[in-house]
């Protein structure tokens, strides 16, 4: 991408911290947000991709999958 189609970016929609929409593009740089609300200032980037299979891996619930430790916590464990 190049010129006017690599400026175009995603906008967060609300604040990782606080949850709330009153956010701004922030003088840090690109990527760079402020939060009106809680104050604080947070940095957006993009990492790269993740190879399909690496989330089974790393031992993590793939999106969209919820899980339910009640069982665990009335057993008294943990995992």
């Amino acid at each position: 991408m190049s010129g006017a189609e690599g400026a175009t970016r995603a906008v967060p929609f609300y604040c990782p911290f606080c949850g709330e929409e009153d956010l701004r593009p922030s003088e840090a740089g690109h990527g760079a947000w402020e939060c009106g609300d809680c104050a604080r200032a947070f940095r957006l980037s993009f990492l790269g991709l993740v190879a399909r299979g690496a989330a089974a891996h790393r031992g993590a619930t793939p999106a969209g999958a919820e899980t339910d430790h009640r069982e665990d916590r009335e057993e008294g464990t943990t995992t």
